[in-house]
């Protein structure tokens, strides 16, 4: 007998009246019309099934703290940056576990059961490292904690700054970052960006590096990460957040960049939210998008994954650990309102990222984790457009969180009594 069963499914991929069966926490089996025994039976009615949301691109120490110690007043990255910095001398070891983890549990009822957050190893106590460490062994159970080494103040340009790093890599983080735009010069940008890609092939680590998150057209560091990662072997393991100069580069050498960055098998992680929000500030009218070029990186056969960043913190006074508000957001600034696109849009924040992360038994397949979310939504765009209800949210086959249908109560003459929005 199965443990569970859940039948007349609508996938991603658009197949219909699909039933999911899964034993010790793994699917066993996903066919058109299954029927069979199972202790536990869920007819999804024709809705979407999909695996779970992915956010690859986040900053779980400083969640949760907007306006402490006070609210950035202008809006901006810069402002943000310096208002992390007079916060962090003020943080504790409990009071980042807390807001992580409330942070997680926002999370999961939204169905995103994986995260890759960057943590800040700038100052050499490292308690956001250790913080979130904790977070990391705590939430196990129900959310998979990827941790990547940041080292917010530049690991050349900040004192110590590449021994924190090592050390936190030492501790147990999982990736190695970098910002080189924030190093104080181009050479030493590059630099920085040398050194972190080969301390992370003499580790067998995966990078990602906020990369060129600049208006600048001549902020070129992605250039460097491709050359790095072609050099050292690091195809497909190596991604760059970001890339927000793309979108001020001029086409004859983006023509050439994806090209190298393809040939690297380079990841990329656009922050639609973030990006649309803090770039072209210094812009009148008309004012640039933001956002790296997410289309023709997707056409030049590169994964593209959306992020979601940040929430309610210096950076940003948004957000809900709702990665289908970072593609409602990436869809519409990225103009990518085909029916193909759509579902790329879609891909962003579930199948993309998952593969950036090197998530093992991913996806809606047989052999894979039973980890899965039911939508209050007919296929991926009406997932976007609404971003739908979390009607189930399931890991290893067992559910986590559960909200009901949205329904809106109407009182019109000659209408139906209710609008179920689908």
């Amino acid at each position: 007998m199965l443990d569970l069963l859940i039948t007349h499914a609508t996938l991603p991929d658009g197949r219909q009246n699909m039933s999911i069966a899964v034993q010790d926490g793994r699917i066993t089996e996903v066919t058109e019309g299954l029927q069979a025994p199972a202790h536990e039976t869920v007819d999804a009615g024709g809705l979407l099934v999909s695996p779970p949301f992915v956010d690859a691109h986040f900053h779980m120490d400083s969640t949760l703290s907007y306006g402490q110690p006070r609210v950035n007043e202008s809006g901006t990255l810069l402002e943000g940056i310096a208002l992390w910095g007079e916060l962090k001398p003020t943080l504790t070891h409990e009071a980042i576990v807390q807001r992580a983890l409330q942070y997680c549990d926002m999370a999961v009822a939204r169905g995103l059961l994986a995260i890759r957050s960057h943590v800040d190893t700038s100052h050499a106590s490292l308690l956001p490292v250790q913080a979130l460490l904790d977070v990391k062994q705590r939430v196990a159970p129900y959310l998979d904690l990827q941790l990547v080494a940041f080292p917010q103040d530049g690991v050349l340009r900040a004192p110590g700054g590449l021994e924190n790093l090592k050390r936190a890599l030492a501790l147990g983080v999982d990736v190695v970052g970098g910002i080189p735009h924030f190093e104080r010069t181009m050479a030493q940008g590059a630099e920085s960006v040398k050194i972190l890609c080969e301390l992370a092939a003499s580790q067998g680590k995966r990078v990602d590096m906020h990369c060129d998150e600049s208006d600048d057209p001549h902020s070129r560091h992605v250039e460097t990460l491709a050359y790095e990662t072609q050099r050292l072997g690091l195809h497909g393991r190596v991604t760059g957040s970001h890339l927000t100069s793309m979108h001020s580069m001029d086409n004859y050498y983006v023509s050439k960049l994806m090209a190298l960055m393809a040939e690297a098998d380079l990841g990329v992680v656009a922050n639609p939210l973030i990006n649309i929000t803090l770039q072209g500030r210094h812009d009148t009218y008309p004012k640039r998008r933001g956002m790296t070029r997410v289309p023709e990186l997707m056409a030049a056969g590169l994964t593209v994954a959306f992020g979601h960043d940040c929430v309610l913190d210096p950076w940003y006074s948004g957000g809900s650990a709702d990665m289908l508000e970072a593609a409602h957001m990436g869809l519409h600034v990225g103009q990518m309102t085909s029916q193909a696109a759509m579902r790329q849009c879609f891909d962003a924040v579930t199948v993309n990222p998952a593969r950036l992360l090197g998530l093992e038994g991913y996806g809606l397949v047989p052999g894979a984790f039973a980890d899965f979310v039911l939508l209050h939504a007919r296929h991926p765009a009406d997932a976007i457009r609404l971003r739908a209800a979390r009607l189930g949210v399931w890991r290893r086959g067992k559910l986590l969180a559960r909200q009901p249908a949205p329904a809106a109560q109407l009182h019109l003459p000659g209408r139906p009594e209710k609008v179920s929005f689908l």
